[in-house]
């Protein structure tokens, strides 16, 4: 991706080339979790050994860093115009578009604990969706913003509760 920076008046100030790139974080995520004293036990669940007592601080060797440049990476959220669309995020995109193509109007759109952050990649696409089709229900489950729009009420099922009790409850 190249970024041309430009002065106020118009004029070229710099041309910076950076890199989108999405790294494998699974690995780093592992040895964050085993530094805080976890262990991951045999259904993939974090473990609190006996007599261990968590250090709830990452030493700073375990942050996640550029394996190019060095320089400190962050997750890829889309909360600024740092998100990377790489090719697999378009590939599991045109998966989505087809997926709705193609399986009829009566359709569930769940959220599961969406809250306001970035509302624009579930929740209003799940009400626009849902208000265009009759045969849709919208579900939500949140603790503290289970809400829909009056327009798609009569289609929605709003949970305010913790998702892990309700699961529990199934």
């Amino acid at each position: 991706m190249t970024k041309l920076l430009v002065r106020r008046d118009g004029q070229l100030l710099s041309v910076a080339v950076l890199r989108a790139m999405i790294y494998e974080n699974e690995n780093m995520i592992r040895e964050m979790v085993f530094s805080q004293g976890w262990v991951i036990g045999e259904n993939n669940e974090l473990v609190l050994p006996k007599g261990a007592s968590l250090k709830m601080a990452v030493p700073t060797e375990f942050l996640p860093r550029c394996p190019v440049c060095g320089k400190p990476l962050t997750m890829n959220l889309r909360s600024d115009d740092k998100f990377v669309e790489d090719e697999d995020w378009h590939q599991a995109a045109e998966q989505y578009e087809n997926f709705l193509r193609t399986r009829g109007d009566k359709v569930l759109f769940l959220e599961l604990g969406v809250g306001y952050n970035t509302p624009i990649i579930i929740k209003y696409p799940f009400w626009q969706m849902t208000a265009k089709n009759p045969e849709a229900t919208y579900a939500c489950i949140n603790y503290g913003e289970a809400v829909c729009p009056e327009q798609i009420n009569r289609q929605s099922i709003c949970i305010d509760d913790d998702i892990g009790a309700i699961i529990n409850q199934l």
